[in-house]
C-alpha cells in the first residue's frame, strides 16, 4: 500500500510539473532571467545570480542573500538565507546563521523534530536519515519510514532505493521492504522494469527476481536511456544486449552510446558511425565523435573540433560550427541530452550560447553568456 501511495505522489508531482510553463535560465549582459520556448523573456534578466527552477520555484540572490521566485518572477520566499538548495517534494534545504534546516514553499521552517546527524535533500518524497554510521529514510511529514540500518544508501528513483548492508547491495521500496535482497556486489536502479547486477566477477540482469548471468560480460550499463537495449563489455569490446540478457549486437566496438530512433553511435578503429539493432552499419564510420539521436531525428556529430547535426540518413543538416557541452546545473542531470530536446538545441559559439531550432536557425537571433536547458 505504501508503494502505491508513493507512485500516486510521484504522479501528482509530474502532473504539476507538466502543467507549468517550461523556462530556461539565461545570463544576458551580466544578469540572469528566464526564457520561454518562443525565445521571449518570461522573467527579465534582472537577477545578479539565479538557478534553474525546481518544481515551481527558482533560487535567486538579492545582495548577499538568497530567496526563491515563482514562475512569474515574483518573490515567493523573500531573500534571507546564506545558501539554498533546490526544492523537491515541496521542501528545500537552506543555510542561515550557520544552521542547515528545511523550509516549505512558504519559506517556513519545517520538520524541526527530525533526529538526524545531517540534513539531506528530499527526492521523490523521501530524504536520507543518518544516525551515526547507519542510514534510513524519512518522508515529507518527518516520519521515519525506513529505520537507519544501512551503511550506505542512494535516493529513491523510480520507486526504489539502492542500499548497502554488510558490504552487499540491494533495493528497497519506500516502506523499507526488500525489492532486491542485499546479496549483490552491485545493482543498478530500476529502469524500465530492468535491473543490472553483479555477483563477484559475474555480471548479469535480475529477471523475475532471479539473477541471470551474461556469460563473459565484464560490465553492463543500465537501461536508463532505452528500455529494450543496453550495452555491455566482453573481451574488452562493447556490444548490445536486450532486456532478456541476449546479445543482439556482438561486442566488437571500442565505445558505444545508447540506441535512440533505432540507431546507436559506435566507435571502431578510431571513427564513430551508427548501427541499427541488427548491428548493420547505417551511417558510415567517419566522425571524430558522435552522440545519440534525439526524438527530433537529429544527432550531434563532429568531424574535426566543432559539432553539427545529422539526420537519420547521415546527411549533415546543420553545419559543424558549435560546441554542445555546457557546465552549470544541467550537466549533472543523468542523461542530460547534448542535442535537440523538443525542437531546440543549446549550442555555443566562441563564448556565447544560443538555442537552435531543427532548421539551424537561432531562436530570436539572441546570444547569451550562459544558457540552461528548459525545465
Amino acid at each position: 500500500m505504501k508503494t502505491k501511495h508513493f507512485l500516486i505522489f510521484v504522479f501528482s508531482f509530474c502532473l504539476l510539473a507538466g502543467s507549468a510553463q517550461e523556462l530556461a535560465l539565461a545570463k544576458f549582459e551580466g544578469k540572469f532571467g528566464y526564457l520561454t520556448k518562443s525565445g521571449d523573456w518570461k522573467i527579465p534578466a534582472t537577477f545578479d545570480v539565479a538557478k534553474n527552477f525546481s518544481e515551481d520555484l527558482a533560487a535567486a540572490r538579492k545582495g548577499k542573500l538568497w530567496g526563491f521566485i515563482n514562475r512569474k518572477g515574483e518573490w515567493a520566499i523573500e531573500p534571507g538565507f546564506d545558501k539554498v538548495k533546490a526544492f523537491n517534494s515541496g521542501i528545500a534545504v537552506v543555510l542561515k546563521n550557520k544552521e542547515w534546516f528545511y523550509i516549505n514553499t512558504k519559506g517556513e521552517k519545517t520538520l524541526t523534530n527530525i533526529d538526524s546527524d545531517k540534513i539531506y535533500d528530499f527526492k521523490d518524497g523521501f530524504a536520507i536519515l543518518r544516525k551515526g554510521d547507519k542510514i534510513g529514510f524519512i518522508n515529507t511529514k518527518g516520519e521515519t519510514t525506513v529505520t537507519p540500518k544501512f551503511s550506505k544508501a542512494f535516493n529513491f528513483e523510480n520507486g526504489y532505493a539502492k542500499v548497502r548492508e554488510d558490504e552487499k547491495w540491494g533495493l528497497i521500496d519506500p516502506s523499507g521492504s526488500y525489492f532486491v535482497k542485499t546479496t549483490y556486489d552491485g545493482v543498478s536502479n530500476v529502469y524500465h522494469n530492468t535491473i543490472v547486477a553483479t555477483q563477484g566477477l559475474r555480471h548479469g540482469l535480475i529477471i523475475n527476481g532471479e539473477f541471470k548471468e551474461i556469460s563473459g560480460a565484464q560490465k553492463i550499463w543500465d537501461f536508463s536511456v532505452n528500455g529494450e537495449y543496453t550495452y555491455a563489455k566482453k573481451n574488452d569490446k562493447i556490444g548490445f544486449i536486450n532486456k532478456n540478457g541476449e546479445w543482439i549486437v556482438e561486442p566488437t566496438y571500442d565505445k558505444v552510446r545508447a540506441f535512440n530512433n533505432g540507431l546507436a553511435p559506435v566507435l571502431k578503429d578510431g571513427k564513430w558511425g551508427y548501427i541499427n539493432t541488427s548491428g548493420e552499419t547505417v551511417i558510415p564510420f567517419k566522425f571524430r565523435d558522435a552522440e545519440i539521436f534525439s526524438k527530433d531525428g537529429l544527432a550531434p556529430v563532429k568531424s574535426k573540433k566543432l559539432w553539427g547535426f545529422i539526420n537519420t540518413k547521415g546527411e549533415l543538416v546543420i553545419e559543424e560550427k558549435y560546441e554542445i557541452t555546457a557546465g552549470g546545473f544541467s550537466i549533472f542531470k543523468k542523461n542530460a541530452q547534448k542535442g535537440f530536446v523538443n525542437g531546440l538545441a543549446r549550442v555555443k559559439q566562441k563564448k556565447s550560447w544560443c538555442f537552435l531550432n531543427t532548421k539551424g536557425e537561432i531562436l530570436k537571433n539572441m546570444w547569451f553568456e550562459n544558457l540552461e536547458l528548459f525545465n
